[in-house]
C-alpha cells in the first residue's frame, strides 16, 4: 500500500514536469514569433495624422511585435509599439503590415485626423476635443 501511494506521487511529480516544461516551451515559441524586419523600419501600412489649424497631439500605434536592426551592435531590437507627439500634420509607416493607431489632441485648436492605408483602403477617424482619443484599426 505504501509503494503503491509513493508510485503515485512519483507519477503526479513527473506530470507536473512535463506540463511545466511544456508550457515553457509554448512560450519560448511564442517569443520567437516575430517578424524580422531588419534595417527597413518602416516598410509597412503608412499613416498620417492631419492638423490643419496647427494642434499638438499624441499618437500610439500597436502592432505584431517585429525585431529591427538599429545598429550593427543591436540587430534584434524587439518592438511592437509607436509613439509619436507632434503639431500639426505628419506622416510615417508602421514596420509591419498590421497596427491599431490611437490618436490624442493635447492642445491648440481645430480637429485632428489619423488615417492608416491597407491594401489600398484608407481607415479614418477625426476628433476636436482632447478628452476624446480616436482608434484606427487595420488588422
Amino acid at each position: 500500500m505504501i509503494m503503491m501511494r509513493h508510485r503515485q506521487e512519483d507519477l503526479m511529480v513527473r506530470l507536473t514536469k512535463i506540463a511545466l516544461i511544456g508550457s515553457l516551451s509554448l512560450l519560448a515559441s511564442s517569443a520567437w514569433s516575430q517578424t524580422d524586419v531588419g534595417a527597413d523600419h518602416y516598410g509597412g501600412l503608412p499613416w498620417s495624422v492631419a492638423a490643419p489649424q496647427g494642434a499638438e497631439w499624441v499618437l500610439t500605434c500597436g502592432f505584431t511585435p517585429v525585431t529591427l536592426e538599429m545598429s550593427i551592435y543591436d540587430r534584434k531590437h524587439w518592438a511592437n509599439r509607436l509613439n509619436r507627439t507632434g503639431r500639426g500634420p505628419q506622416r510615417g509607416r508602421l514596420p509591419g503590415d498590421n497596427g491599431s493607431c490611437t490618436l490624442t489632441k493635447t492642445n491648440g485648436s481645430g480637429p485632428v485626423a489619423i488615417a492608416v492605408v491597407k491594401d489600398g483602403v484608407a481607415r479614418s477617424a477625426a476628433t476636436l476635443h482632447s478628452a476624446k482619443p480616436i482608434t484606427v484599426n487595420v488588422f
